[in-house]
């Protein structure tokens, strides 16, 4: 039997020891506070901005807003952030994407201070990456090391195929798990023979946004398949797996829902705290 990994339970947990550390830190008068700016009206980003928030709040965290008309100008989204950037109350910041055509992302991103980047998604987040060094990680590639964790799945000496090499997930998860000691490959568009990469592996992670391409034909008997991908069809949510075809062949699996969405929200709570936490530190250093 394939055994089902349960992502919404493991982050109801993350949640819950997220909420406590924030409970004891508001003792000491010390609020963590996590700002969210949303710009348009595409009604999914508007979706994930509110489930985050509520969130924000269920853990007992400051919720700070932010929503800018569809045609905000680069001038007033930057203006924006550099505001939060400054307020002190302010612990993380987060840039809800997509933004509408007429913004260029990386610029407004990359004025997020890498202190406050809780989605570890700036060039210094991904530079102190790269380095090994302190720094906030982007939030669902650390939710995969979490549920492999949860799993007591040993990543040291594993062989995990990582399939997809986007900048979200693809690329910074593959680093976290060769410093966590596996041995990983990359697969994307350009892999001549993706089942020559896939089916040798332990654990698969398969990130490509493209929906039910990994099936029985990719994984071998007992690996442990992580499914970041979501598409809406008329039938409900699937993933990137063909994950009925796989019960029965791998060991484990995530769901979709239920699998990795849910982590990453758990992790960009415990960004923002992690975040809070560092600041004090900072505060408490002698000039």
């Amino acid at each position: 039997m394939t055994r089902t990994i349960k992502g919404a339970e493991i982050a109801r947990h993350i949640r819950a020891r997220v909420a406590e550390r924030v409970a004891e830190t508001t003792a000491t008068g010390r609020v963590p506070g996590l700002a969210t700016i949303l710009v348009g009206d595409d009604p999914a980003s508007a979706v994930y901005v509110a489930a985050k928030r509520r969130a924000i709040r269920e853990a007992g965290m400051r919720d700070v807003h932010r929503r800018l008309p569809h045609h905000a100008t680069q001038t007033e989204v930057a203006a924006v952030i550099d505001e939060l950037a400054a307020a002190p109350d302010v612990h993380g910041i987060l840039l809800q994407l997509p933004l509408p055509a007429q913004l260029d992302a990386p610029p407004l991103i990359d004025r997020i201070p890498v202190t406050k980047d809780v989605d570890g998604l700036t060039t210094a987040s991904a530079g102190r990456l790269a380095r090994g060094e302190r720094g906030l990680r982007p939030c669902t590639p650390s939710g995969v090391i979490e549920l492999l964790d949860a799993e007591g799945i040993e990543l040291k000496g594993a062989c995990v195929a990582v399939v997809g090499w986007g900048e979200l997930v693809g690329r910074p998860l593959a680093q976290l798990l060769l410093r966590r000691g596996a041995t990983v490959t990359v697969a994307h568009e350009f892999t001549a023979d993706l089942t020559a990469v896939t089916r040798p592996a332990d654990v698969v992670v398969v990130a490509t946004g493209v929906r039910g391409l990994i099936g029985p034909e990719h994984i071998k008997p007992g690996a442990t398949v992580i499914d970041v991908g979501i598409h809406r069809t008329p039938e409900g949510l699937t993933g990137d797996v063909r994950a009925a075809e796989l019960d029965g062949i791998a060991g484990r699996i995530t769901p979709v829902p239920g699998g990795v969405g849910p982590m990453t929200i758990a992790m960009l709570l415990v960004n923002t705290l992690q975040a809070a936490e560092w600041e004090a530190e900072r505060e408490t250093v002698p000039a």
